[in-house]
């Protein structure tokens, strides 16, 4: 008598489901980055210990000797200093590049430790152990790239830390989040059918993926020069319709630092990433209907949080806001761009 085989399908879900766990870790980490960024927090620990620094200081000279390494800081010496910044207020800044390097231990091992049960158990199926590795390599990687960012804010004269660094350091984390949420449907395409490959990316979906690159990167760099205070008003900055930018120092300079000019980009390639967004969602709207819903909510969302925040003077919790619908805009549009690939592939049968 034949024994029958238990289906894979269990296994599939659980893996799918821990990784869309693992994914909802990094949407946090990245909101926790952003309120960071906006509180000028990510300078206020000046070493990374990997043990030592899951426990906040626990004692008042233990306090004491973390303000005192803060104050050896540009940031302190040139910018806080003249504020009169109290033990109390650095107590704040403090907790909040804590939590958001112990949100980052937290995403390392919620990813990890499953992963090796899932790989001494035999669950992952052929061919995903080298992507469900790389995944783990990218996070380490993400987080490499945070401490080369805190680290570019500590010498010299700088008072805050590289925007260069910092986008490299939220793209990572935003490339991150769509591959985790790509494998996912892919476990979850695959429970459904033992026979099904992976989802291909199509022409129109990487060309969406470049344009929004383009406006998430602008994004970044918006923050990571507080560029976000270069107007308050909308649709005009300052009462002009294209603001006042000088190119004195070069095309290539002004358009990777000039706070005008990159505010004024980030407003307007907006649109065209609107464009691109609507395009994938009709493209998914036949074969995933849910999905298709879940961009158009996302950008809507966002552009009204964009918009808000800056007529609110870039109130925190708005900010705060428009950077965690950002990283659910990258969930949504990998969930699209995944099920293109999945229509694509039946289409070509």
């Amino acid at each position: 008598m034949a024994t029958q085989t238990a289906s894979p399908a269990p296994r599939l879900l659980a893996i799918a489901r821990w990784l869309e766990i693992v994914a909802t870790f990094v949407v946090l980490i990245v909101v926790v980055g952003g309120i960071t960024r906006l509180t000028e927090s990510g300078l206020s620990i000046t070493e990374w210990n990997l043990a030592t620094g899951v426990l906040p200081p626990l004692s008042d000279a233990a306090w004491q000797a973390e303000f005192a390494k803060y104050q050896a800081t540009p940031e302190y010496r040139l910018e806080a200093s003249l504020t009169g910044m109290t033990l109390a207020d650095f107590k704040f800044i403090y907790f909040w590049e804590w939590f958001h390097r112990l949100l980052a231990r937290m995403v390392g091992m919620v990813f990890a430790l499953p992963l090796v049960w899932f790989w001494v158990k035999g669950a992952i199926p052929a061919g995903f152990k080298p992507r469900l590795v790389g995944l783990l390599a990218l996070g380490g990687l993400q987080g490499l790239f945070g401490w080369l960012m805190v680290k570019s804010g500590l010498v010299g004269t700088m008072t805050d830390v590289s925007h260069f660094r910092l986008s490299l350091h939220l793209l990572t984390a935003l490339l991150l989040l769509g591959l985790l949420v790509w494998t996912a449907r892919d476990m979850r395409n695959l429970a459904r059918n033992p026979e099904a490959r992976p989802a291909p990316l199509t022409r129109g979906s990487a060309v969406v993926t470049i344009i929004l690159f383009v406006q998430l990167l602008l994004g970044a760099w918006v923050a990571g020069l507080n560029a976000g205070h270069a107007a308050y008003d909308w649709p005009l900055m300052n009462g002009r319709l294209v603001p006042e930018v000088s190119f004195s120092s070069g095309f290539l300079w002004t358009l990777t630092h000039d706070p005008f000019l990159l505010h004024f980009l980030h407003r307007w390639w907006a649109w065209i990433a609107v464009a691109a967004l609507i395009y994938l969602a009709r493209r998914v709207r036949a074969s995933d209907r849910r999905a298709s819903i879940a961009v158009h909510t996302a950008f809507g969302i966002m552009v009204l949080l964009g918009i808000a925040t800056v007529m609110s003077e870039v109130s925190l919790w708005v900010a705060a806001a428009h950077q965690l619908t950002g990283a659910l805009l990258v969930a949504s549009t990998a969930w699209a761009m995944h099920s293109d690939g999945l229509a694509a592939r039946q289409r070509s049968v």
